[in-house]
């Protein structure tokens, strides 16, 4: 079962042609896994919520097998932990698209909609992709912060926002207002390579949420 989209008038088609490497990666995945979802992956959560997190692209055993973002993988456990601890989710994960876990007050949209290879989408992939992402966030009419995981979700972020990457630098819980007031703020990817060096922690990902929560109620 598969997760249905909230933000259905802003997906790419499930068979998206305007990136040649990753749909070739999908055709081959999509022999090899055919129960798998193999598609570009839509965005999850709550339609009318405050804040947007922004990841970089789905994961080859999570989100592009469950077609859920985040859901299956490493990442996913530090990030739906952090938000059930902040209130906002309800359900437990358990990692699969019908656990029945739901957000509310967060959605979660990604810079690059389908698996790239090695997880590296290539610059013009990112760029293909980012009216995808621009229409996700203006579908978010609520949504006064945004946090970005990774640079790669930060650069499209001040893109997409309205702001100028040379005075939105990235850096762990910076935060850089836009033009028209929305905030984001940035996050190390919550990804297994950053937790297991040690580069992001889960004290220092809550810092980020703390952060998030103190800017919507005015600090």
């Amino acid at each position: 079962m598969f997760a249905p989209s909230p933000l259905s008038s802003t997906e790419p088609p499930h068979d998206c042609p305007l990136c040649p490497r990753l749909v070739g990666f999908r055709e081959e995945l999509r022999v090899e896994f055919p129960d798998w979802w193999n598609a570009p992956v839509p965005a999850f959560g709550d339609p009318d919520a405050w804040l947007g997190i922004i990841g970089l692209a789905p994961g080859k055993h999570g989100a592009n097998r469950t077609g859920r973002p985040f859901t299956g993988d490493f990442a996913g456990e530090l990030l739906f932990n952090t938000l059930a601890k902040f209130g906002l989710t309800t359900g437990t994960y358990a990692g699969t698209p019908d656990d029945g876990l739901a957000l509310n007050g967060a959605m979660i949209i990604n810079a690059v909609k389908c698996l790239p290879p090695a997880n590296k989408p290539t610059p013009a992939e990112i760029h293909t992709c980012r009216p995808f992402l621009e229409r996700q966030a203006s579908g978010l009419p609520n949504a006064r912060v945004f946090i970005a995981l990774g640079q790669i979700a930060h650069q499209s972020a001040v893109k997409i926002l309205g702001g100028r990457l040379p005075k939105a630098r990235f850096g762990h819980l910076a935060e850089h207002r836009m033009p028209d007031g929305r905030i984001l703020i940035d996050s190390y990817h919550c990804s297994r390579y950053n937790q297991n060096t040690g580069r992001l922690t889960a004290e220092m990902f809550e810092a980020v949420f703390t952060r998030a929560i103190a800017v919507r109620n005015g600090g």
